[in-house]
């Protein structure tokens, strides 16, 4: 996937400047940022539920605006922030959802196989015939990867995962990203407030300020004292644990 002078506007504000860069497939690459600092925005127009004012975005060889919604869906998922679904569906529902793009809704036992697969990667076998709204926030998050799983991309889109969950959760979630990644060889793009989770989990950062990008490359490129304190504004002090460098605040 290539990024090429992306630019996106509201209400006359500029919040995605000339953004440009590449994904490197088969990869965690995490998106960091302040509030405000256009990575969500980036993010929506990357899996085109919002449209670009300027730029281009190349997938698999053709602008990503030229892909008809269905064989899309077939390469690249997404899951945003807030997926209250209104409906009262259990966990093994909601995962077919993710069978959608290839079944039409005709449920097969070979779709039925699928499901069961990635219910069980997500360890949610006991929770399957549950409904969603009674399920405690890390199992809920559990099964809308589930449905991004069966969903089978190659191309994983997560804005802000670990949101609402604590630490615990939110640290498994985290593991379960690499696992994508390493195990299922997903492509899987987030993005995150948590600089650590970023640092320990991703292959390469992409740090936004003020719409632009303040710096990409790996994670040791981008995590150090400079670069973390020109976006953040606050000083940090740089560690390493297991080879990874962690950052402290002050």
């Amino acid at each position: 996937m290539i990024i090429e002078k992306l630019t996106k506007k509201y209400d006359g504000k500029t919040v995605v400047d000339d953004v440009s860069f590449e994904i490197p497939k088969g990869k965690v690459i995490s998106l960091i940022g302040p509030n405000g600092a256009g990575k969500s925005t980036v993010m929506g127009i990357l899996s085109r539920l919002i449209a670009r004012d300027h730029g281009s975005v190349e997938f698999e060889g053709t602008d990503i605006s030229k892909w008809k919604s269905k064989e899309l869906a077939k390469r690249l998922a997404i899951l945003t922030q807030t997926n209250n679904i209104q409906m009262k569906l259990t966990v093994r529902e909601l995962v077919s959802f993710g069978r959608f793009p290839y079944s039409g809704g005709r449920i097969t036992k070979e779709e039925e196989k699928i499901i069961d697969q990635a219910i069980a990667y997500m360890e949610l076998q006991e929770f399957e015939d549950r409904f969603i709204d009674e399920l405690s926030g890390g199992q809920r998050q559990r099964a809308y990867i589930a449905m991004v799983i069966a969903q089978d991309t190659e191309y994983v889109l997560l804005d802000e995962p670990t949101n609402n969950l604590d630490i615990y959760h939110a640290t498994n979630m985290m593991k379960i990203v690499r696992r994508l990644c390493d195990e299922l060889g997903k492509t899987v793009i987030l993005v995150l407030h948590e600089i650590n989770y970023a640092a320990f989990y991703s292959d390469y950062i992409c740090a936004f300020v003020d719409g632009k990008i303040a710096k990409f490359g790996t994670v040791k490129e981008v995590m150090t004292e400079e670069t973390l304190s020109m976006i953040y504004h606050v000083d940090f002090e740089i560690r390493e644990i297991e080879g990874k460098p962690l950052s402290i605040y002050y």
